[in-house]
């Protein structure tokens, strides 16, 4: 048998194993849990937007370019400055936690790039917050309205994030904390105990005014009860009344003589004592 024959099939073959196995890691790769996968066919139609690879084991041409997206839930954290409504700065620390629509990666490849948490996300969040505090004073947002403010800067950036040209899920949003200047927080905050201080004042003075409205209509209602009885007072039932007494007191074994008649004003006395 002569292999000479074969010789240019064994060198072609060989060849090409030498070939598949230098360019395995552009030809096979796999996908990580939590992760998902858009190509860039470079001879074919460009980017596949609507072709998103799944977790698990893939082949592609190796002119083709494969990228790969952490789709779990990431988390930002951000320092900024930004103006109130009377254009006084506050320093705003925030914390965002988000990840992208699974079947969206290529939109936001194609827009923002693999590095969308810098160029997508944390413009947005930096605007919103300054969007809504721009609204209010340094003063309602240090006290009255400070969950307000809050609740804004989460729903604006959860809408805006999750816009039809963004694709990104927010999942909370929380303002870590706020830092005025001292003169700012010191002049906001002896308002508010001076405004404490006025609100206990007058619950004291309302509290005394009702106290005072209460005795006045105790001694009105007691001086109506005192003329109602003076007025049937008269003579005539002033001596039944003391006809009454005296009889009474008559019974008593310590009593002798009653005179009828003989006190003031015709009253009865009563003489005599053991």
């Amino acid at each position: 048998m002569d292999n000479k024959k074969f010789l240019p099939v064994i060198i072609v073959a060989v060849v090409g194993f030498i070939m598949v196995i230098a360019l395995s890691s552009s030809i096979f790769l796999t996908i990580e849990p939590g992760h998902r996968g858009v190509i860039f066919r470079k001879f074919s139609g460009g980017l596949d937007k609507e072709n998103i690879f799944e977790e698990g084991f893939h082949i592609k041409a190796p002119w083709n370019e494969m990228y790969i997206y952490d789709v779990r839930e990431k988390k930002a954290e951000e320092s900024m400055d930004v103006l109130d409504k009377n254009g006084l700065s506050i320093t705003v620390d925030v914390s965002v936690r988000f990840n992208p629509f699974h079947n969206k990666i290529g939109d936001i490849h194609q827009t923002f790039g693999t590095d969308y948490t810098n160029t997508l996300v944390i413009p947005e969040v930096r605007s919103a917050v300054r969007q809504v505090m721009g609204r209010y004073t340094a003063e309602e947002i240090y006290s009255t309205k400070r969950a307000e403010v809050e609740l804004a800067i989460v729903e604006e950036t959860a809408n805006e994030l999750g816009s039809e040209r963004n694709n990104i899920t927010m999942t909370t949003l929380l303002i870590r904390s706020l830092k005025f200047p001292d003169a700012i927080k010191n002049a906001i905050e002896s308002k508010l105990t001076a405004q404490q201080e006025a609100l206990a004042m007058e619950y004291v003075k309302q509290k005394e005014t009702a106290e005072a409205e209460r005795k006045k209509i105790a001694a009105e209602g007691e001086a109506v009860a005192n003329d109602i009885i003076n007025s049937s007072l008269t003579n005539n039932l002033l001596k039944m009344r003391g006809i009454e007494a005296t009889l009474e007191l008559s019974k008593s074994p310590n009593s002798k003589v009653v005179v009828i008649g003989g006190g003031d004003g015709g009253m009865p006395l009563i003489l005599g004592n053991n």
